[in-house]
């Protein structure tokens, strides 16, 4: 398989098929970010003879004669037929919707069991594609992406030169719901700042309220000496929320959702991980949280913070 740097992928992809078609990020720009500055360059197509050597690999894993023997005397469950890829990079989804289709295709000769498709996207890869490019795509098995929307607080987005504002996420998420193609949401807990993390909280709420998100992911920031949000905090620009404070931030979240919505915090950035379903279970969450903002220490909390290599 082909694989450059470091791959990412949600948590809830660990049984997807990770197939490399870009590496690096289109926009590489947001401040907090340190995900992809182990790459010499910002952004990367791959070849489609990789892409296609790569699915010729996958696609005798759960048939070759070695593979099977090899999994039997390590103990290994037996392989199963690969129902989802999840394409690799920072943004797949905007590449254009004839390279998309021809990767589908591809994904569909060499592994016909793959039902669906996902990949990470950005707010302004959606508002490349017209309505019927994005049906087209649908109908092509994409579905399930994951955008990391941030936060519905319009300075924070500013700030941190996302490049959207809420409003974009708002109308684009709404497309993605016209075509049937399900999302999952990234929330970054702390994105607004000391003191403003609860504001940027209902900001969000009230965006995502008028919107279909399967899920809604939140990470903790975690900043890094190597990233420009750390080079405005040494010059006093943006002071970082404190550990205690982005729970309360989760907690008004939560509070403030109105739609039916899986909640969950299962990357390595929550020193707490947990998962529900609202409104269902709203409350046993809200009380978790609450136990965390009244019995855990902030110093504890920091000390996670401070040694947390990677997300």
């Amino acid at each position: 398989m082909h694989y450059t740097g470091t791959i990412w992928r949600p948590p809830y992809e660990a049984s997807s098929l990770l197939l490399e078609v870009t590496a690096g990020c289109t926009h590489h720009s947001c401040k907090f970010c340190t995900l992809y500055h182990d790459l010499p360059f910002k952004f990367r197509l791959s070849p489609l003879k990789d892409i296609e050597s790569d699915l010729q690999e996958a696609q005798l894993w759960s048939t070759d004669p070695i593979s099977k023997l090899t999994a039997r005397l390590q103990g290994m469950p037996k392989a199963q037929r690969i129902r989802r890829v999840f394409l690799v990079g920072a943004n797949p989804f905007v590449l254009k919707h004839e390279r998309l289709m021809k990767i589908a295709g591809l994904v569909q000769q060499y592994i016909p069991s793959v039902k669906t498709i996902g990949c990470f996207a950005r707010i302004t890869d959606i508002a490349l594609k017209s309505d019927e490019e994005l049906a087209a795509l649908h109908q092509a098995g994409y579905d399930g992406l994951t955008i990391g929307i941030e936060t519905g607080d319009d300075s924070a987005l500013r700030f941190m030169n996302k490049g959207y504002s809420a409003a974009d996420i708002a109308t684009q998420c709404q497309r993605l719901d016209q075509a049937s193609i399900q999302y999952n949401f990234f929330y970054l807990v702390g994105i607004s700042g000391a003191g403003c993390g609860e504001a940027g909280a209902k900001a969000t709420a009230d965006v995502c309220n008028q919107l279909h998100p399967r899920l809604i992911g939140v990470n903790m920031l975690t900043v890094y000496p190597e990233s420009e949000l750390h080079q405005e905090m040494q010059r006093g620009n943006w002071k970082e929320e404190g550990e205690i404070e982005k729970y309360k931030e989760i907690r008004t979240l939560l509070e403030h959702l109105e739609i039916p919505v899986s909640f969950a915090a299962l990357g390595a950035s929550n020193a707490f991980q947990f998962q529900g379903a609202l409104p269902k279970d709203k409350k046993v969450l809200a009380a978790a949280l609450d136990r965390i903002i009244e019995t855990v220490q902030e110093d504890e909390l920091r000390m996670y913070r401070t040694t947390l290599r990677h997300l």
